[in-house]
């Protein structure tokens, strides 16, 4: 006859809600946990509760939540692989946690920053925004700098961009400050303001 305390047996699984299960152990509750994480560890009536399937169990609900906490983050709006790591980061998620939930949305399709990238410029080249900024804006979402490059690269000229701005807004020094303040290069303003002095001398 040894001392060991015998470990918790599984005396009862029962539904409670959406895919959420009741776990008896020794016949009185002891938590409510997601069916998933039932399955992933192999929990079932008759099983021993031992520290090595305690410790599993705490892993997959660490990894439950975080994919929650992820899924939840990119229904709001697109990540980066970058921004998706801090958004968990700031929700305490563990370093490996983060690095296997970003990793698996990035295979699923979720987290793209190429995508990211293109579709992001895009808009805010369509809202006027000139080439400065949108590297800025890229850059602050973590985007890497060839994605940015590419994106960049694609777009339309910000030359041209910049000419309808000035078509419809006027050829005025208020422009000008217009398109400093929208981050358009140096070569388009100094091409503006010196239009804009050869007219003052007209």
């Amino acid at each position: 006859m040894t001392g060991d305390t015998p470990m918790p047996v599984v005396t009862a699984l029962r539904a409670r809600g959406r895919e959420r299960v009741e776990v008896d152990l020794d016949g009185r509750f002891w938590r409510v946990v997601p069916v998933e994480a039932v399955y992933a560890v192999g929990l079932a009536i008759g099983c021993q509760v031992d520290r090595t399937t305690a410790r599993a169990l705490r892993r997959e609900l660490r990894r439950l939540d975080a994919r929650t906490l992820a899924l939840r983050a990119l229904r709001a709006r697109d990540h980066t692989v970058a921004s998706l790591e801090q958004r968990l980061a700031e929700k305490g998620t563990s370093p490996v946690v983060r690095s296997q939930t970003v990793g698996a949305a990035q295979r699923a399709g979720l987290v793209d920053d190429r995508r990211f990238a293109l579709e992001r410029s895009g808009l805010l080249a369509s809202r006027g925004a000139g080439n400065q900024l949108i590297v800025a804006d890229l850059e602050r979402y973590g985007v890497p700098g060839e994605h940015v490059r590419e994106a960049i690269g694609l777009l339309e000229p910000e030359a041209d961009r910049a000419a309808r701005i000035v078509a419809a807004r006027g050829r005025t020094p208020r422009t000008a400050r217009h398109l400093a303040a929208k981050g358009y290069s140096e070569d388009t303003l100094e091409t503006l303001v010196a239009d804009l002095a050869a007219e003052t001398l007209d």
